[in-house]
């Protein structure tokens, strides 16, 4: 995700250690996916969020490993040159997407990795799910760390991401982590805020799975069906 000082999110080099363990836990995430889709009729997906970012192997891990299916697209801010995908479009998913854009870009699945924590505040968030269901044929599936994890891999430090929101913020300020001080960068959910955001766009055919990362759970997995009107 690009901000507004021109830094991006996605496109970060991690320690080794920290990207060996985002790795593991993304392969983990990968086969519980598999064994989902793995049974149903899918012929296109779109990946939105994806990073332009090359250089770390946990990057764009899941869409490029999910399965031999027909079609994948992208929506992302970033500019996507990857021939993996044989559609791109360069917009925030917050945006308003017109009914060009929607037709051209739904697709039976939509899935979206580690983005919802980084386009702002909860209505963002919220506007991101709506839009998210819209380019859905049948499926989606949105991954986030769990804020109740005890260990923010963004920051690297642990524990303080479970203070007021206001305070955790305060407190990246002081350290020089500004950027992640801001609510555009970083601004994490639990599963309860998920749960919200289903309930204020009227969605209930959905389940939240998680992974685990020292037997407490830290990423959380909506995989919904998209509710007929």
């Amino acid at each position: 995700m690009n901000t507004d000082n021109g830094q991006k999110i996605y496109v970060t080099n991690h320690f080794s250690f920290f990207e060996r363990i985002l790795l593991r836990k993304r392969k983990e995430i990968l086969s519980l996916l598999k064994e989902y889709l793995n049974k149903l009729d899918i012929f296109d997906v779109l990946d939105v969020g994806t990073t332009e970012d090359t250089s770390n192997p946990s990057s764009n891990y899941l869409i490029k490993n999910l399965g031999e299916y027909k079609i994948y697209k992208s929506i992302s801010d970033q500019k996507i040159n990857s021939s993996f995908f044989s559609r791109t479009l360069k917009k925030s998913i917050t945006e308003n997407f017109t009914e060009k854009e929607i037709k051209e870009f739904q697709s039976d699945v939509v899935i979206s990795n580690a983005t919802i924590e980084h386009v702002g505040n909860f209505d963002n968030q919220i506007k991101m799910c709506s839009n998210i269901i819209k380019m859905a044929k049948k499926y989606f599936i949105i991954l986030t760390p769990n804020r109740y994890h005890p260990f923010e891999f963004h920051t690297k430090i642990p524990l303080i991401h479970w203070l007021p929101k206001r305070v955790h913020r305060k407190i990246l300020n002081k350290i020089g982590l500004s950027f992640f001080a801001k609510e555009e960068n970083l601004n994490l959910l639990s599963e309860k805020d998920f749960k919200l955001i289903m309930k204020n766009l009227d969605q209930y055919n959905f389940r939240i799975k998680n992974i685990k990362f020292f037997f407490i759970k830290s990423n959380l997995i909506l995989i919904g069906k998209k509710s007929e009107k």
